[in-house]
């Protein structure tokens, strides 16, 4: 057998199979209760919105023009209907201002690429979303814990980059619910982002996968907005935000979107000329039918099942689990994330779980860049009934607990 590796580039070493991925093929056991993949309800897509918006592409004069090739930049309804949305959050752009990719993770991937050569470092939060750790790996960069307390300084931050044999490009945080904790970064936060970023003369990558799924408390205003109002338009910013309707919508689509200046956008746009033309042109009809039509009622549907699941397992998490584990407390999102006691291993009790209590969720340290903190865990909510986040808890808690008392 011909042996590959040393032709492959040095990057694809680089390249690990997400945990994530591989804990949904449990999804497909009826026995297993799952908390471990951040998906959307199945249940609560608007399948009736899109089989008539998909029926009136294909009865009506869109239909050559929905199965031809199509610009890069993506389908112009669609993105003036996103111009209006951004508008609401305080975030003024053109047409040309937004660019359509091949879901969020897409957008990550080739951003990726355009700002990280080899050894120049990524600041990511600790932890962060293990899906940007994957899309920048391949092009090989050191990574930095991205520190919003005031404990790292500029310079702290330039000399490693540069120990490490680069320079720091970007800070990408989730800035609103974030995956995988559920947290959210404050106003003041964002503030000293910006300040930060400023210092450095990097960009910032705000992924906002999440900022539609707010339950409770006030609403922060996007990083990407708060640039604007410090530097008088879209074009002065350095913030470049990543959204998608995978969330919201239907993730099966693929259809995400970056907010950038133009600099960037037309970067991007060369981008995705070499990589796959564009995206799915009778998708991102079918997506800008469906927003025009119903995205506020369908955002609120979610909200309203999403919420009473969070507040199911934050109740049950009260209930069950033993002394000693933590957990956040998010205001919106998918996710809640736990901090068990020193010594515990979330990938052993996850094998434990599987086997005794029948029950899925992700270990932490897949989301950290240096694969610390295996004390930690992921449970998503999205997925799950009210009954089934009570029972699951319930074997999660016994289980924990007699792993803690094992080890007394």
């Amino acid at each position: 057998m011909l042996d590959w590796e040393h032709i492959f580039a040095t990057r694809s070493s680089r390249m690990r199979a997400s945990e994530i991925r591989e804990l949904l093929k449990l999804l497909e056991q009826p026995d297993i209760i799952s908390f471990a993949g951040g998906i959307p309800d199945p249940a609560l897509f608007p399948d009736e919105a899109f089989k008539q918006a998909y029926a009136d592409i294909f009865s009506g004069p869109q239909i050559n023009a929905a199965l031809q090739y199509s610009v890069s930049e993506g389908y112009k309804p669609l993105r003036e209907w996103l111009v209006g949305e951004m508008a609401k959050i305080g975030i003024p752009c053109s047409v040309d201002n937004v660019f359509i990719t091949s879901g969020s993770q897409q957008a990550l991937d080739y951003l990726g690429k355009l700002f990280l050569s080899p050894k120049d470092t990524a600041l990511v939060t600790w932890p962060t979303y293990l899906g940007a750790l994957q899309a920048f790996n391949a092009y090989e960069p050191t990574y930095d814990q991205l520190s919003l307390n005031g404990n790292r300084t500029p310079d702290g931050y330039r000399e490693a980059a540069a120990k490490a044999g680069g320079a720091v490009k970007f800070a990408y945080l989730s800035s609103d619910f974030s995956n995988p904790t559920g947290e959210t970064v404050d106003r003041a936060g964002r503030e000293k982002l910006l300040e930060l970023a400023d210092e450095l003369d990097v960009a910032i990558i705000e992924d906002a996968a999440y900022q539609n799924l707010r339950y409770d408390g006030e609403p922060v205003p996007p990083i990407m907005a708060l640039d604007i109002a410090r530097n008088g338009g879209i074009e002065n910013t350095r913030t470049i935000y990543s959204g998608s309707f995978s969330k919201t919508l239907a993730p099966g689509l693929r259809v995400g979107f970056v907010v950038a200046a133009m600099p960037v956008i037309r970067k991007l746009v060369l981008m995705k000329q070499a990589a796959d033309l564009h995206s799915s042109t009778i998708n991102q009809i079918a997506i800008a039918h469906v927003a025009e039509r119903i995205f506020p009622e369908q955002v609120a549907k979610i909200k309203k099942a999403y919420s009473a699941r969070r507040d199911a397992m934050l109740a049950a998490l009260d209930k069950y689990m033993p002394a000693g584990a933590t957990w956040t407390k998010p205001e919106g999102g998918m996710f809640v994330w736990v901090r068990l006691p020193e010594g515990m291993d979330g990938a052993e009790l996850l094998a434990r779980s599987i086997q005794t209590e029948k029950v899925a969720f992700v270990p932490g340290k897949a989301f950290y860049a240096d694969g610390s903190n295996n004390n930690t865990l992921r449970l998503s909510f999205s997925c799950a009934s009210e009954a089934m986040i009570e029972e699951g808890i319930q074997r999660l808690g016994r289980l924990i607990g007699t792993a803690v008392a094992e080890a007394a």
